[in-house]
């Protein structure tokens, strides 16, 4: 297990490849940098790929949640990664995110624009933030006390790879015809690491989407980040709006989106190769 000291904490790290050209991969919620070990092997092999486990996430520490859970939102997340980066001695890197790594990236890109190139969007959590009610966050309150709830829940982030007439409350979801042995093995491991995060993970994560969401704040700076940025949004996809998106591709001024056929919202792991091919492309051949 390698960690890195990020401030007062130690957080979970891993690299894949080794060249000039440097990428963050900022996972989503609920979820760990092991989230790429699908489609890590297809990565070009002169890219060095960093992930770092969120606090209360993979191997990270797990600090206890204030009580406004102020110590988990997407701002502290982006000042983790960049004491991370710190550590690491990264000055200069691209960034790679899924679901709500795309708000915590944005805030990176604000707090310090000069030391970030590319950005590769999976299905991400747009700037506008997501309202969560107290209904929406109770759920999140029932997974943390039932694995069997949090597989029911988290079989959504991969919906290609289970029967859709399945994915339905009261029942368990059952994998389609063809799921390859890697993709139930590793999707089963995932559920083992979501069931381990931290209570600031399991609250505080809606509670401070749903204050991004209130606030605004990082809709009106949209057009203040000059990056060039490709959202990659999968088709059956239940959880991000595509309107979002579009908002993002249009008010942001170098931003483009892009529709993959036939997965839903973590193609890393329901179509790990076409993820890389997109990765590859957009990260691989540049000088830094």
């Amino acid at each position: 297990m390698a960690r890195i000291k990020a401030g007062d904490l130690s957080l979970g790290w891993r690299e894949w490849g080794k060249g000039d050209v440097t990428v963050l991969f900022i996972h989503g919620n609920l979820a760990s940098k092991d989230w790429l070990d699908l489609a890590s092997p297809y990565f070009p092999p002169d890219i060095r790929t960093i992930a770092v486990d969120w606090r209360g996430c993979g191997e990270s520490d797990r600090p206890v949640a204030d009580p406004d859970y102020g110590n988990y939102s997407m701002q502290q997340h982006a000042q983790d990664m960049i004491a991370a980066l710190d550590a690491l001695g990264v000055g200069f890197c691209h960034l790679a995110t899924h679901s709500t790594g795309g708000i915590i990236a944005m805030r990176m890109l604000l707090m310090q624009p000069e030391r970030f190139g590319r950005v590769l969007h999976l299905d991400p959590v747009s700037p506008a933030g997501i309202a969560f009610g107290p209904e929406q966050v109770a759920v999140f309150d029932a997974m943390s006390h039932s694995r069997d709830i949090t597989r029911t829940v988290m079989a959504g982030a991969a919906s290609s790879l289970f029967d859709a007439a399945s994915l339905v409350p009261g029942q368990m979801p059952r994998f389609v015809h063809p799921v390859t042995d890697v993709s139930r093995l590793a999707f089963d491991r995932f559920i083992d690491q979501t069931f381990g995060v931290a209570n600031g993970i399991w609250l505080g994560t809606p509670i401070n989407l749903d204050r991004e969401y209130k606030s605004g704040e990082l809709v009106a700076r949209m057009k203040d980040i000059p990056h060039e940025q490709l959202i990659l949004w999968g088709q059956h996809d239940g959880w991000i709006q595509r309107a979002d998106l579009e908002r993002m591709a249009r008010e942001m001024p170098h931003c483009r989106l892009v529709t993959l056929p036939c997965v839903g919202h973590s193609a890393n792991i329901e179509a790990p190769q076409l993820y890389a091919g997109y990765f590859g492309a957009w990260f691989g051949g540049l000088d830094r």
